[in-house]
């Protein structure tokens, strides 16, 4: 099987700086991490990815796990002057998580923002692929709206969240509902004791798909693991509050190098 498809971005920041690598939200794309990237930017050399049909990555043509999608971030990863810090958003949380356990050493410290170890009952991603299948991606555009965002974000940022949401629409249909089929089949919560390197766990306040108990678990799991909360924020923490993103990985990060 030939890895799924994944894009980075060109990095930016300090030259000879350490890697951070920031991985997406389902239905999103790099976008998600723009506003927060500036900071982050002036300690690392930054780069983000794309999931498989989403920005500016090729639709994927055949089924894959999460795990997969991991390996194909870490042989882009390999692409760069390694080790590398990870943060990644959901399904990019997720990611994190497998390189962590698919690929020891090459992350030294990683952060799962708005994520989980297993993320709710496997028969609700396998209809969410369904109706994608039939129905397209537009089909999912208020659902998500009203996950991702707490109250009043999208009001305080509406051309960001406009354009998030735009990414759903325009994601690869088959692309998406792949993903879905790859979370439906994701659980780790049993192998976090294997994970030795710092982990950060940030949570959204209003977050209803990945809520505290979830970030709590990943903390408690893993070796060396801690939480950050950020207030206000539900499932897209990064687009909703950058700056307070921002500062919890910078925070974190100062001291996983």
């Amino acid at each position: 099987m030939t890895q799924p498809p994944v894009a980075f971005t060109p990095p930016i920041g300090v030259d000879g700086a350490p890697l951070l690598v920031l991985g997406p939200s389902l239905g999103t794309s790099t976008i998600l991490w723009e506003d927060v990237v500036p900071a982050l930017a002036a300690h690392y050399r930054v780069t983000a990815w794309d999931l498989p049909g989403h920005g500016g990555a090729k639709p994927a043509t055949e089924p894959f796990t999460v795990g997969e999608v991991a390996d194909a971030v870490a042989a882009g990863i390999g692409e760069f002057d390694g080790p590398a810090l990870y943060a990644g958003v959901s399904f990019g949380g997720a990611v994190g998580l497998e390189l962590l356990l698919r690929h020891p050493g090459l992350v030294s410290g990683a952060a799962t923002v708005c994520s989980s170890p297993r993320f709710g009952d496997p028969a609700n991603w396998t209809d969410r692929a369904a109706q994608v299948r039939t129905q397209g991606t537009g089909s999912l555009i208020v659902g998500a709206a009203q996950r991702w965002f707490a109250p009043g974000s999208i009001e305080r940022r509406p051309v960001l969240a406009g354009r998030l949401l735009h990414s759903l629409r325009d994601a690869d249909d088959a692309s998406y509902a792949l993903c879905c089929e790859a979370l439906a089949q994701y659980d780790v919560t049993a192998r976090l004791g294997e994970i030795e390197v710092p982990v950060l766990a940030v949570f959204g306040e209003h977050d209803e798909v990945s809520p505290e108990a979830h970030a709590s678990t990943i903390a408690a799991g893993v070796r060396d693991g801690r939480t950050a909360r950020i207030d206000g924020a539900s499932h897209l923490a990064p687009a909703e509050f950058p700056d307070e993103v921002a500062r919890a990985l910078l925070d974190f990060f100062g001291g996983a190098r």
